[in-house]
């Protein structure tokens, strides 16, 4: 066996695990990219991947790994750079107990991430949420979860790891009604519940009449709902909801739709950037501020209270020819 195998190793249980206390999704993630690495250096050496050492992963192989995610598996320049970062986080690790591979090492970790185009958020209007929840079969239980479900998640925001997670047990319907949650880094919060959610959640939990540590939202057989039911559950909805409403059948809707949906709507209602950094469990600030950049009416606004312009038209010569050279290029 060579050098990488028991490294890669160590540095799950090692490090992830031991030092790091990482997150059962990080470690997925992670474990998913070595995969995808190992099979395609596999492939380029003609080694088993238990076989390959730390000199095969070289960082020609690496780019070429990297520029076969994009080309051959199509993912996008955000899932290259996720791929990219275990890799970097396996490589200083490397770098700690094998110092004799340290140049190459080294060029491994200097291949930068690829900077990626930032689109303006996708997001429900009022009449898009209401087709929504309004096709949703009321006669059916499973229609009935997902009306509860759908209209949870576009009032508090919850990411889609968060919604599946949920148990009975994590919803507060007294004073002060909320929905307990650990969210992304295991960061714990309360995210607060309106009087229409908590009288559709109220509905729901007295049919279905679970055990507190039950999932909240669970199949036909009672096993918690998977990440690909409930998109495929949102999807079957929006097809629906396309004939009530057609603008919705223009929009890429997801999951995290409806989350950027409640950050949207509670902007609209006034609230400060900050305020909804806390809603939604961000750690920065400056992931909240795109939702400022989506909204039209705020920038409406700001252009209202800028005085006019008093300077005359008139055509712009430049000084010297030097310069009317270089603004020309």
């Amino acid at each position: 066996m060579s050098a990488l195998a028991p490294s890669l190793e160590a540095f799950f249980t090692d490090r992830l695990v031991g030092q790091r206390a990482a997150s059962e999704n990080t470690i997925a993630a992670y474990a998913l990219a070595f995969r995808l690495l190992l099979g395609f250096a596999s492939a380029r050496r003609g080694i088993p991947p238990s076989g390959l050492d730390i000199v095969e992963l070289d960082a020609p192989l690496v780019a070429a790994f990297l520029e076969h995610l994009e080309g051959k598996r199509g993912n996008t320049a955000v899932t290259r750079n996720a791929r990219l970062a275990a890799i970097h986080s396996l490589f200083s690790y490397l770098a700690l107990h094998h110092p004799e591979h340290a140049g190459s090492i080294g060029r491994v970790l200097s291949i930068p991430n690829k900077r990626t185009e930032v689109n303006l958020v996708t997001y429900l209007d009022d009449g898009e949420v209401t087709a929504l929840l309004a096709v949703c079969d009321q006669q059916r239980l499973t229609g009935r979860r997902d009306h509860t479900m759908l209209a949870l998640a576009i009032q508090t925001g919850l990411r889609i790891s968060e919604l599946i997670g949920l148990e009975c047990e994590d919803v507060s319907l007294g004073r002060g009604a909320n929905v307990h949650t650990f969210g992304k880094g295991r960061k714990e919060r309360r995210t607060p519940l309106v009087p229409s959610t908590v009288e559709i959640l109220e509905a729901f939990l007295a049919e279905r009449a679970g055990a507190p540590s039950d999932p909240l939202f669970a199949t036909s057989t009672g096993r918690r709902l998977s990440r690909d039911a409930v998109e495929h559950r949102l999807a079957h909805h929006v097809a629906l909801a396309q004939a009530i409403c057609p603008s919705i059948g223009a929009k890429r809707i997801t999951m995290h739709t409806l989350r950027h949906t409640c950050a949207m709507r509670l902007l609209l209602a006034g609230n400060d950037v900050t305020v909804i950094a806390l809603w939604l469990g961000h750690e920065q600030l400056a992931t909240t501020n795109i939702y400022l950049h989506a909204d039209m009416s705020h920038k409406q606004e700001a252009i209202d209270r800028v005085a006019p312009l008093t300077a005359k038209p008139g055509r712009y010569r430049p000084p010297d020819s030097l310069i009317a050279f270089l603004e020309a290029l």
